[in-house]
């Protein structure tokens, strides 16, 4: 049975969530458009953000094992996705497929509706409810978002530290009546970041420094969603120890505090064959068994 999901992330079929995830990260730095100028970056970005949302998700995920590529009719998912990206259809497709929840959430522009909206209404209740998908940055530092909905297009203005499932009021774009008209309410969905585990309003962030830094400590340069950092290690760290940045998370809507980042650090060991043959011989020599 062919599962294209997998192929999509580059993973095998009995990877964990974790190896998954790992995956996941690696392909959406490498596609990301605003790292990524290639023209097709942006649609493969949407395709691998589509995978993982299913992948990641263990009810999704069963029930894509359960069925395989037959789901998107024997096709592969890359032919399936690209018969339909830029149609407006394909979220609503896999949709459909998976029971709901929102796909495509990658994408920096806004979600395309088409109309109606998700949960109706009765007379004489104008007020509509829509889900939209945001950037992960853009919900963590806020900015604006472009929303299509019931064929009018309008920029909305994202609070800073939003979270999932949040809902946005939109004055006077919910259904009309006569002269009087409704308010439009969009739950948001935040998509994954390639960069940052989020809890609550504390980030979590893998940096990569070497084996030098990790024996005899070292300075090392970070990017936070705020600023470059500089961050001293300490000798002797091990690789998986966090080291807390103050103030460098998310900001809480309702205190305005900020959250803290967390580093995680993982040492990289050198190749063998790279180093000094001298040095090779000296640790064969002198390091504990």
């Amino acid at each position: 049975m062919s599962k294209s999901l997998y192929e999509t992330l580059d993973v095998n079929e009995s990877a964990s969530a974790d190896e998954i995830k790992k995956a996941y990260r690696k392909l959406a730095r490498k596609y990301h458009p605003d790292i990524n100028k290639a023209p097709e970056a942006e649609e493969k970005f949407k395709e691998i953000n589509a995978a993982y949302e299913i992948l990641s998700d263990q009810q999704k995920k069963q029930q894509y094992d359960q069925v395989g590529d037959s789901m998107f009719g024997g096709q592969s998912f890359h032919d399936f996705a690209g018969g339909h990206q830029g149609s407006g259809d394909l979220d609503e497709i896999l949709r459909s497929m998976f029971g709901g929840g929102g796909f495509g959430g990658a994408s920096q522009g806004g979600f395309n509706f088409g109309g109606g909206g998700f949960g109706g209404f009765a007379e004489p209740d104008l007020d509509t409810e829509a889900r939209i998908t945001i950037a992960f940055n853009t919900a963590a530092l806020g900015g604006k978002h472009a929303v299509n909905y019931n064929g009018n297009s309008f920029d909305i203005k994202i609070p800073a530290g939003i979270k999932n499932g949040e809902k946005l009021r939109v004055k006077g774009k919910g259904q009309r009546h006569g002269g009087t008209v409704g308010d439009l309410y969009l739950k948001v969905a935040v998509s994954s970041s390639p960069e940052y585990d989020r809890d609550g309003n504390d980030l979590t962030k893998e940096v990569d420094i070497s084996l030098k830094t990790a024996l005899f400590g070292n300075k090392v340069s970070v990017r936070t969603l705020h600023k470059e950092i500089t961050v001293k290690v300490p000798a002797g760290i091990k690789s998986g120890q966090k080291l807390r940045v103050k103030e460098q998370g998310i900001m809480d809507r309702k205190t305005k505090q900020m959250g803290n980042l967390y580093l995680k650090l993982i040492v990289k060991l050198p190749k063998v064959d790279d180093l000094d043959e001298d040095l090779v011989e000296i640790m064969k020599e002198k390091l504990p068994e």
